[in-house]
């Protein structure tokens, strides 16, 4: 479709842009002026886009295109790197398995989808899926017993790369027959005395903090309380009658229970994709660019499908996939419940 770009003009646009000035630019790229001219009139006017304007001095200025041709131009190089990094490790035979893991609040079909995309790049190259907390894969993906897992926020250290994939919403879980089940949704102050099955706090000791401040501060209290380990153990409780619990929305729910959300709050399980900023295998950072498109993909499609058709007032919609937004040192940083 735009056969006419080549990487060489996202190359020649991006130093032009970061050196404000094609002097300076020709200079970095040990190539003429002329030439770089030429390559940015075609390319702009292949495009129909204006990327920069001249100012005092022969110096240049990026318009508001401009400024996002260079965090888009950064990326693309940032890929085609990427992309010839894992051909190398591949051909060198450096990637010959790989060890995934996850925690268990996270969506499985997400992770096997991850599991997938990397059987598509590599089918002989055996994938040994593990399962354990947020912290305990950290640390293993640190020491390199893990390549890369899919996690909960919030989780922060200096030698991991931290992507965030999604959020999903969470929803109150209840009996069917419970009387608050009438409702379509439920306020904050009806999970006081019946919000009474939490996850676990030992097994993600600062997403547990998280919420009780966040309960707290519409103001719920919580006093005594169930535990679970898994979110199959918390669907268990709740059927047994041990009170209300927090769930992931869009999760597989026993016939017996179903979903509220809870009006004036917007709380989220926050789902990230980690793995070492050095020495992790070479396919591992295409693969989550590609998770990411895909993700992007199916949310499209949700939103395209319920602009088609009438949805009842007790239906959950899904909140929505935010891509990461990277800071320039230090790792990625979300809060696990927003």
């Amino acid at each position: 479709m735009y056969e006419w770009a080549e990487l060489r003009h996202f190359k020649y646009l991006l130093t032009i842009l970061e050196r404000q000035g094609f002097r300076a630019a020709a200079e970095e790229l040990r190539t003429a002026q002329p030439n770089l001219s030429v390559q940015a009139r075609q390319f702009q006017e292949n495009a129909s886009v204006r990327l920069f304007r001249k100012v005092k001095g022969g110096r240049i200025r990026p318009t508001e295109t401009g400024v996002a041709f260079k965090v888009l131009a950064r990326f693309l190089l940032e890929t085609r790197d990427e992309v010839v990094d894992a051909l190398i490790a591949i051909e060198r035979g450096e990637v010959s398995s790989v060890r995934f893991g996850c925690s268990p609040l996270i969506d499985q079909s997400l992770f096997q989808s991850f599991c997938d995309l990397h059987k598509e790049i590599l089918p002989v190259c055996p994938v040994r899926p593990t399962h354990g907390d947020t912290a305990h894969l950290a640390e293993e993906v640190v020491s390199g017993t893990v390549d890369a897992a899919i996690v909960t926020l919030p989780l922060r250290h200096p030698d991991l790369r931290i992507e965030e994939l999604r959020r999903d919403r969470l929803v109150a879980c209840l009996r069917r027959d419970d009387p608050f089940a009438a409702k379509a949704s439920l306020q904050v102050a009806d999970l006081q005395g019946n919000l009474a099955v939490l996850y676990h706090p030992q097994r993600h000791p600062d997403a547990h903090e998280r919420l009780l401040e966040l309960l707290g501060d519409a103001g719920v209290k919580i006093e005594d309380y169930s535990c679970a380990s898994h979110p199959s153990e918390m669907q268990t409780l709740v059927k047994g009658g041990h009170g209300f619990a927090l769930i992931r929305e869009g999760i597989n729910l026993d016939e017996e229970l179903t979903t509220r959300p809870i009006a004036g709050v917007d709380w989220t399980v926050d789902t990230a994709f980690i793995y070492r900023k050095t020495r992790h295998p070479k396919t591992v950072p295409i693969l989550v660019k590609r998770l990411v498109k895909q993700l992007s993909q199916t949310q499209i499609g949700k939103e395209t499908a319920l602009n088609k058709v009438s949805i009842p007032s007790q239906a959950s919609i899904p909140n929505g996939m935010r891509p990461a937004q990277r800071e320039k040192n230090g790792p990625v940083q979300m809060a696990l419940i927003s």
